[in-house]
Formats: structure tokens, C-alpha cells, sequence
């Protein structure tokens, strides 16, 4: 059996499905590993690493997609407007397909990978149970982001962090604002401690508050029913529309209080719900950032422009894209132990043997035998 992981082609994206340490695990298994020339230097592996590894480099893209019978990948057609379509045309019947697809609102992409008879996993929909932890790559990728978010919001702000005492005078601790205690929000909690700033959070969720307050926060409560706001996995569900209005008049007077606001709250295939309008922005101090990490979804901001810096009355609302690819090397080595889990439960001696009542391939299956085979894929696109 051959796992092939082709260069990625997306726009900005530096990580790559395995780095040398994963693959020599694969092929202790007896799978061979082909990778794309090149594919994992933007994370600082070099093609020598892989060939230390028993991996196989091969310059031909085309020829990595030919000759494997799995293909890892970090951006899979779905996940890549720009170039996904050609790699589809790459592909075979029959052939395996794993990676962040989008399957919620690719609709198109989806559709293309059934009718090459292409069986393709979605790294998004592994279910976030405990048996699949390892596996969970968005709880990886929002450790990544919840860190850097912090990182990258300073470089906006034109004070320092920490409380400094110095000759010159004393300088007061930064205020950060957490929205959102996901797996992204506590990093950025545990972060920005670090740097010294004093931090508040808030979540619909109330059972979050030991959480934040185990990292040094303060946990911000409001006065507001969210008794239905978590699922069965413990996640953040969708509220309607009346409740973020309630919820929005409560946050502004915080908001206004805070040097630097990160908001983390985005929901997969849907648009991410405003929790900071441009009101609130307008009442901020000159030199605050809001540093908006559900961008690409839309922003829980209301003036947050995805790929760009807004400046309103000197406060910087920034719409990040892709944070997880600003920290390849360790981004890689998350995403890679999260595919190498992955294929090892579904490979047997060798071969590839798909358990379909099986909770983690049912619930991350997106398309099998020519058809779309997931059903909350069917319902999100209306198939």
C-alpha cells in the first residue's frame, strides 16, 4: 500500500500532511510513503529527512496521485478554490482521499470527488469523541491558532504587555478580552498570561468558567439564559439571532475596557455569528486591536475584512486567514500525528479496511462508491 502526499497549492499554506518522523511510522506498518519534491520545506523538512526515513521523493505530482492508493493531504480540492479542481482530475476510482476538505459548503468539490469514485475522509467531521482525540485535527490546528493569535494581535498594539516598573516610570499591564473558551480560547488565555496581560474571557457556556480561571483569567458572566448552548460533545452550539443581541449589549462596556479583543467563536460551515459590532469598535481606545480569528467565516466582528487590517479611529480590526500555516513545523507535526492516528486505525496488515459502522469512519466519510455518503454533507449542501 502507498500513502502519497503531493506539495501543497494553496496560496500561503506551509504545512504538510507528514513530516519524516510520522512517515517512518507508517512504513514500520509496511506502507510505503511517496511524497512530492519539495512539499515539506516550507515546514523545514527537507526531501533529505523523508529519505532517511525510507520515504520515496519524487518530482512529478502527477505521479505521486498515480501511484498511491491514499493521499494525505493538509488542503484537500474543498479546501483549495484556487487549485483544488486540478488535483481531482489527478485522481482515480477507487482511490483514498484525506485532509481538511470543507464538505459542509463545497458543494462542487464534494460532488467532483464522488463521481471520480473517489472515497475521501474530511479531517473537520472526525467526531470529538474520546477514543478519537488524537485524530481531532481542528483541536490541534485551534491550539496553533489560539497561540499565535495572541502573537500576532501585539504586533498591532503599540504598548507593551506586561506590567513594566522602570526607572522611567511604570507601565500597566495590557487588558485582553477572550471570546470564545474553545480549544483556540484557552490557548490564548494560557498565551496571553504568559506575556503578562491581564485577561478576561467569555463563553455561552457557564461550565467553561473553571477552565478560564485554572489558566488565570477571569471569567466574564452575564446575565443570560444559555442553558441549550452546548452540544453533546461539549462544544458551543449556534444561538439564535435574539440571544447575541442580548449578548452584545452585555459585552460592550467590556470591550470598550480592553487594549486588545480575540475572538475565536466560528461554527463549521456556517457564517460566524457578530459579537462585536462596529459600535463597539468606535468604542475603543485609539491603539486597540481586535484580532477577529473567525475571519475566514465571515469574523465575529462586524467591520472585519478577511486578509486585511482595518483602521477605525486608530483601532486595528484584523481579519487573519490560515493562522495554523504561520507555525509549519509545529502545525505539521500536530496535523501528521492527527492523519498518522487516523490511518492506522483504519489500516490492517497492511491494507485498507473500512469498518463502515465504525463511529469515526461513518461520522468523516464524504463521499464512497460514487456517492455522497455523509449524511450532515447531504443536508448542508441539500443533496
Amino acid at each position: 500500500m502507498i500513502v502519497g502526499v503531493p506539495k501543497e497549492t494553496l496560496d500561503g499554506e506551509k504545512r504538510v500532511a507528514l513530516i519524516p518522523a510520522s512517515a517512518a511510522e507508517l512504513t514500520k506498518l509496511g506502507i510505503e510513503v511517496y511524497i512530492e519534491s519539495g512539499a515539506g520545506l516550507s515546514a523545514s523538512f527537507t526531501d533529505e529527512a523523508y529519505k532517511e526515513k525510507g520515504v520515496k521523493v519524487v518530482g512529478s505530482r502527477s505521479e505521486v496521485f498515480s501511484s498511491a492508493d491514499v493521499i494525505a493531504q493538509v488542503m484537500g480540492p474543498g479546501a483549495n478554490p484556487q487549485n483544488g479542481a486540478a488535483d481531482i482530475s489527478l485522481m482515480k476510482d477507487g482511490q483514498i482521499l484525506i485532509g481538511f476538505q470543507e464538505p459542509l459548503t463545497a458543494k462542487e468539490s464534494v460532488s467532483d470527488l464522488a463521481k471520480k469514485k473517489v472515497t475521501s475522509f474530511s479531517m473537520e467531521l472526525i467526531p470529538r469523541i474520546t477514543r478519537a482525540q488524537s485524530m481531532d485535527a481542528l483541536s490541534s490546528m485551534a491550539n496553533i491558532a489560539g497561540y499565535k493569535a495572541v502573537l500576532m494581535a501585539t504586533e498591532y498594539f503599540p504598548r507593551v504587555i506586561p506590567m513594566m516598573t522602570t526607572a522611567a516610570g511604570t507601565m500597566k499591564a495590557a487588558k485582553i478580552f477572550i471570546v470564545g473558551v474553545g480549544v483556540a480560547g484557552l490557548q490564548a488565555i494560557a498565551t496571553a498570561k504568559r506575556l503578562g496581560a491581564v485577561v478576561h474571557a467569555y463563553d455561552v457556556r457557564p461550565a467553561v468558567k473553571e477552565q478560564v480561571e485554572s489558566l488565570g483569567g477571569k471569567f466574564v458572566e452575564m446575565e443570560l439564559d444559555a442553558g441549550s448552548s452546548e452540544d453533546k460533545g461539549g462544544y458551543a452550539k449556534e444561538m439564535d439571532e435574539e440571544f447575541y443581541k442580548k449578548q452584545r449589549e452585555l459585552m460592550t462596556k467590556v470591550v470598550a475596557e480592553s487594549d486588545i479583543v480575540i475572538t475565536t467563536a466560528a461554527i463549521p460551515g456556517r457564517k460566524a455569528p457578530i459579537l462585536v459590532t462596529g459600535d463597539m469598535v468606535k468604542g475603543m481606545n485609539p491603539g486597540s486591536v481586535v484580532f477577529d480569528l473567525a475571519a475566514e467565516r465571515g469574523g465575529n466582528c462586524e467591520l472585519t475584512k478577511a486578509g486585511e487590517t482595518v483602521d477605525v479611529n486608530g483601532v486595528s480590526v484584523v481579519g487573519p486567514v490560515n493562522v495554523p500555516s504561520s507555525v509549519p513545523y509545529h502545525a505539521s507535526q500536530m496535523y501528521a500525528k492527527n492523519i498518522t492516528t487516523f490511518l492506522k486505525s483504519i489500516v490492517k496488515e497492511g491494507k485498507i479496511e473500512l469498518d463502515m459502522e465504525d463511529e469515526v469512519v461513518k461520522g468523516s466519510m464524504v463521499t464512497h462508491n460514487g456517492e455522497v455518503c455523509n449524511s450532515r454533507v447531504k443536508e448542508a449542501l441539500g443533496l
